[in-house]
């Protein structure tokens, strides 16, 4: 089963993306995405 979630950039602070992650994971999600507030690719982080 898998439930969404949004990534924020760790720079600016703006959400960006939403992706679907695997339930049964504990840990979070960090992806390399490109941001269009940065405009540059940085890592985004899972949000609570």
């Amino acid at each position: 089963m898998k439930k969404k979630v949004a990534l924020v950039c760790a720079v600016c602070g703006s959400r960006n993306y939403v992706t679907d992650k695997n339930k049964e994971d504990a840990t979070r999600l960090e992806l390399k995405k490109f941001c269009k507030s940065c405009n540059a690719h940085t890592i985004h982080k899972e949000t609570k």
